[in-house]
């Protein structure tokens, strides 16, 4: 049986980035360890009546599969299941906040009729490069998306301010919105209908 990552508290902010190649290289001057890239293929699940969206919560299959480039090294192979909902959090707060569970599974394959027989279906999907680094007490996922670069910083608030001003970031760059939320914003802005945020291929 695969092991069930207790629920944790996932406390973070996403950056947008201007340039790919002098974020991966601010990255390597303050020491992160980087985990590899890998291609993410990302599916929102949810009911047909939206059950989960109305509800703000989230359940999401997250298959991986390495992704090396020129600057980068791949990562591994891996499928993840994750669920998340709402954390209480203070008004004006500056972070994004979630009660968090995941698990592996050992297929791939398997994951889309057992869901489907649950009267789930896919509500969204999305694709991402992403790099992983890691800090003492923060992870840094650099996100290359249909609609632009990101840094998601995830820790303490302390260890997110640190990094991001480390980086040449103030707290009025830091980002809440969800992926659904900026590829929205960008199909807004270029007068297209949102269906699904995925490279062309």
């Amino acid at each position: 049986m695969p092991v069930l990552r207790r629920s944790a508290r996932e406390i973070e902010i996403k950056l947008r980035v201007a340039n790919l190649d002098d974020a991966i290289r601010q990255l390597r001057r303050l020491r992160a360890k980087t985990e590899g890239r890998v291609l993410e293929r990302n599916t929102l699940l949810d009911t047909p009546g939206s059950d989960f969206r109305t509800r703000k919560r989230l359940l999401r299959v997250r298959v991986e599969t390495p992704a090396p480039s020129p600057m980068l090294p791949g990562g591994s192979k891996r499928t993840v299941v994750t669920s998340k909902w709402p954390a209480p959090v203070s008004p004006g707060t500056h972070y994004k906040q979630n009660f968090e569970r995941e698990v592996p599974l050992r297929s791939s394959r398997q994951w889309a009729s057992a869901f489907r027989s649950l009267g789930l279906r896919p509500a969204f999907r999305y694709e991402k490069f992403r790099t992983e680094f890691r800090l003492p007490g923060l992870r840094l996922d650099l996100d290359e998306t249909p609609v632009g670069v990101f840094l998601e910083l995830e820790g303490s608030p302390r260890a997110i301010d640190r990094a991001a001003r480390s980086l040449g970031f103030s707290r009025r760059d830091y980002i809440r919105d969800t992926y659904w939320d900026l590829y929205a914003a960008d199909c807004r802005r270029r007068k297209r209908f949102p269906k699904n945020m995925l490279f062309e291929h």
